[in-house]
């Protein structure tokens, strides 16, 4: 329920019930079915949205009409997670199927087992019993720590949570062996993620349940700027010394087997989906972009020095 409120306060897309024309488009990581369901009709859109908000701010209170209605409840909220991706919160659905009737909150969330004591589980219960004690504390846990980021203050992931961007940018990382990175003639060739777009003709990925942390953090850089995002000054750097721990959270690197770039910027794009069909779409390409402008200058390994020390960031040594 508390999601659902933020969404309804954080973005008026939710009470318009247009949200989802944008959602397939803008999502963190689109995955192919992304492309087709992004051109589902207006009305389909508006229903997903509907039960949207039917499973996060209705449903809610059939955890007060007795345990058929619970476990109902846990039911509908499985199957919206599953369809959301959203399988990590999978978990807080298991607190439904307790075997009780009629069980208080501290008796469904016990004192995690501490295991100093090897006698502890014969005296308490089960192994198994324990761990997934253990389980729901945790789950508690997590729970109190998201409500305690919003009770002081740092709401603002949460609102963003509410909030849908109506277009897609991307920032797209390039690298060039040209002394001169204002040189008309350098070439830039660019760092494919594994999974966020960025070449056209790449195949949005299908990696659910999970999600590439990195990937996902450029989308969030992407609308915002890199001094709100210094790791990826940080990041430049590191693909400038061509480590190769970070390249390894890299699908392609365009200088393998050669000389390390001279200089990194990163380029910021407009993506859209291509139109099935279309003529893009016959070019074998998913997606179109359009320049917006440059999102962080040309930087070399030597310029940052003093930009890494300043942060007590360990410097990048080339191997």
């Amino acid at each position: 329920m508390l999601g659902g409120l933020i969404k309804i306060r954080g973005d008026r897309c939710w009470r318009e019930l247009t949200c989802m024309d944008y959602h397939y488009e803008t999502q963190p990581v689109p995955n192919p079915i992304s492309y087709f369901m992004h051109r589902s009709p207006w009305w389909f859109h508006r229903f997903e949205t509907l039960v949207n908000h039917f499973i996060e701010l209705l449903v809610p209170f059939l955890l007060l009409l007795g345990r058929r209605m619970v476990i109902l409840h846990g039911l509908l909220q499985i199957l919206f997670q599953v369809s959301c991706s959203s399988f990590l919160s999978l978990r807080f659905c298991l607190l439904h199927f307790s075997g009780s009737t009629s069980v208080s909150l501290p008796e469904m969330l016990p004192a995690p087992l501490t295991c100093q004591n090897p006698g502890a589980v014969e005296t308490s219960g089960s192994l198994s019993q324990q761990k997934f004690q253990n389980f729901l504390w945790k789950t508690k846990s997590d729970c109190i720590d998201c409500l305690d980021g919003v009770g002081n203050g740092r709401s603002g992931d949460w609102e963003r949570q509410g909030s849908i961007t109506k277009e897609r940018t991307e920032v797209i990382l390039q690298g060039t062996s040209s002394l001169d990175p204002n040189d008309p003639t350098a070439v830039w060739e660019e760092f494919e993620f594994k999974c966020k777009p960025g070449d056209l003709r790449r195949r949005p990925c299908l990696i659910s349940p999970y999600h590439y942390r990195l990937d996902w953090l450029m989308w969030f850089a992407a609308f915002q700027t890199y001094e709100q995002n210094e790791w990826i000054i940080h990041l430049a750097g590191k693909l400038l010394a061509q480590e190769e721990e970070t390249l390894s959270l890299l699908a392609t690197n365009p200088f393998a087997g050669r000389d390390p770039p001279r200089w990194i910027r990163g380029e910021h794009f407009r993506y859209k989906f291509s139109q099935p069909g279309g003529k893009h779409a016959r070019d074998g390409k998913w997606w179109i972009r359009k320049r917006i402008g440059p999102y962080f200058p040309p930087v070399n390994l030597q310029g940052l020095r003093k930009f890494f020390e300043d942060r007590n960031w360990p410097y990048p040594v080339q191997d």
